[in-house]
């Protein structure tokens, strides 16, 4: 396992400068009654760029949609509604009294074909990660939840936590096992009080950290080509990064899919301050959520090579600091137009945002 605690340069050459709002709910919609926010994106075969935004309907019940990204002297300022893509129609998307597919992530593999979005299925047991993939961004076919195999040296079982912010890389790395594999970003939490009231937490072997924090999983890149269901099946869980600085106090997570630079693995994720009480409503926190960045080793993508002490972006603007739950700026994807890079994310969890990606020269 990765030593996480291990101090590493600050140096990461990239800030974002925010544009504005590029969707906000619609009166009169049903579905976006509570918010539109965190989306996904991609392009069509044609060439069309969309997002995939989390619309969230009364009773916190979210799906995935499809809006087309309008483009205005090269930068994003709307979108066109295409409908819904996802739904929470599958039993093991829903509980009792709650449902939901949530904060989906796409990636697009070239290798593979397919985008690939990773998404929480929020069923009876609370949150859980899940996979889907489509080669049109409107059709998706369910791969089912994750699971993450049996590793003896963590002695404990990943698959007994609530997991999120799961992500792909884009094309195979240089797995633990030096063969090429594609690599999943995500973030166990450990807490298992939610489920058995003093349960408390339970945390790996060689952990000291209770705080959530992003890991990196693995899929062997032969057999996912062989299978696209192997991508279900991840093995060899390493610990990536966790709470460093004074904006990632109370934890920290991926945000957009890497994207490859320079430097190595630009991952720009997001870190929690502030106070969160026990349960799954939002509402009740009082956090402020900021942008950091980080570089991951290209020849090893569970090392962090570079990493920002400070947030590249956070709640400033009357949108990022008044919504559902106030204070958030939660980047989601990195989209290019005519090369300009340009990171979509979710304000306050009520509307999304859009900022342009510059390296400082």
């Amino acid at each position: 396992m990765s030593d996480p605690s291990t101090k590493v340069a600050t140096t990461v050459p990239y800030t974002l400068t925010r544009l504005g709002v590029v969707m906000a709910p619609e009166p009169g919609n049903e579905w976006e009654a509570e918010g539109v926010l965190n989306p996904a994106s991609g392009r069509t075969p044609d060439g069309q760029l969309y997002l995939l935004p989390r619309l969230v309907a009364p009773g916190n019940v979210s799906r995935v949609g499809l809006a087309e990204i309008v483009v205005r002297d090269g930068v994003p300022v709307g979108v066109e509604r295409r409908g819904v893509v996802l739904a929470p129609d599958a039993g093991w998307e829903r509980g009792l009294n709650n449902a939901g597919v949530e904060d989906p992530r796409t990636t697009w593999v070239p290798s593979l074909g397919v985008h690939l979005m990773t998404y929480v299925a929020y069923g009876p047991l609370g949150p859980k990660p899940a996979l889907a993939v489509s080669e049109d961004l409107r059709t998706w076919r369910r791969l089912g939840p994750l699971h993450f195999e049996y590793q003896a040296d963590l002695d404990t079982d990943v698959n007994l936590f609530p997991n999120k912010d799961t992500v792909f890389f884009p094309e195979p790395v240089p797995g633990p096992d030096g063969e090429l594999a594609y690599a999943m970003l995500h973030r166990p939490m450990w807490d298992l009080g939610w489920l058995r009231p003093g349960e408390g937490t339970h945390l790996p072997a060689g952990v000291t950290d209770d705080r959530p924090g992003i890991w990196v999983s693995y899929v062997s890149a032969a057999a996912a080509q062989r299978d696209l269901s192997a991508l279900t099946h991840l093995h060899d869980h390493r610990q990536v990064a966790m709470s460093e600085y004074a904006f990632e106090e109370l934890k920290i997570g991926a945000g957009p899919p890497p994207i490859r630079v320079d430097e190595g693995w630009l991952l720009i994720h997001h870190g929690v301050s502030g106070h969160i009480p026990p349960g799954w409503d939002p509402t009740t926190q009082q956090v402020r959520y900021g942008a950091g960045a980080m570089l991951l080793d290209p020849e090893d993508v569970a090392r962090v090579i570079a990493r920002t002490p400070e947030p590249i972006l956070e709640p400033e603007t009357d949108d990022e600091r008044t919504g559902t739950v106030a204070n958030v700026v939660f980047p989601t994807t990195i989209e290019e137009i005519d090369g300009v890079r340009f990171v979509f994310y979710g304000m306050a969890d009520a509307k999304i945002g859009v900022a342009r990606l510059d390296r400082i020269s």
